[in-house]
């Protein structure tokens, strides 16, 4: 699986979450957050985003993944942070994305491969970090909200190809509902999560990692 695929599967999984896909990214780059373009009230909306994601430990739910295509994709995901998550696809789709809190293990049964990477190298790291600051880490390129959503933009200074992250809150709790990716053609891959339950404990083996499929 290339790094442009991984991605893809990040952004559709979380995501990324998925994801994390979380943020896209900017090759090359070394922009910093432009607060200056921000004001005092999108600032404040950024920053109860964040104190949401930190009050998080573990979350899990379902997932629905729409392609560029159209295509749609279904699955089931567990999060603890720091640094672990699970990503499970239902059928037909064969992929299973595993986080043990040092590597990401992305198991591609359609394409017979198996691929380990550096959670620290994927936009993953910004979803499972002990501590989330989007205005720290990421370029906020816009924030609104109307009565339903709080909508972020990002993107990230320090990944894989030219993308954009756009989030979703729900606008009276702040919760994540969805998120779009789209990457440096311009075609979108949107993950929208339900059904999620927070703070219950997890089962350890679900993120363990069998290296020796790897070698």
């Amino acid at each position: 699986m290339g790094r442009r695929a991984f991605l893809n599967g990040l952004a559709g999984a979380g995501l990324a979450l998925a994801a994390a896909a979380l943020p896209g990214a900017v090759t090359g780059a070394s922009a910093k957050p432009n607060l200056a373009n921000l004001s005092p009230e999108q600032l404040a909306t950024v920053q109860a985003v964040n104190r949401y994601f930190n009050s998080i430990t573990t979350i899990e739910g379902k997932f629905l993944q729409t392609a560029p295509d159209g295509g749609e994709t279904t699955g089931y995901f567990v999060i603890d942070r720091p640094g672990k998550m699970r990503f499970r696809y239902y059928p037909p789709a064969k992929l299973d994305i595993t986080v043990d809190g040092r590597t990401v293990a992305v198991d591609d049964k359609a394409m017979q491969s198996q691929t380990l990477y550096l959670l620290s190298e994927t936009p993953l790291r910004f979803l499972l970090d002990k501590n989330i600051n989007l205005l720290e880490e990421a370029v906020v390129q816009s924030v609104s909200a109307d009565s339903d959503f709080i909508v972020i933009r990002l993107q990230d200074p320090g990944t894989f190809v030219t993308s954009h992250l756009t989030l979703y809150f729900d606008a009276r709790t702040t919760e994540l509902k969805q998120w779009t990716v789209t990457d440096d053609q311009g075609f979108d891959t949107t993950v929208a999560i339900y059904e999620t339950k927070v703070g219950n404990p997890t089962n350890p083996e679900w993120f363990e990692i069998n290296y020796s499929k790897y070698k």
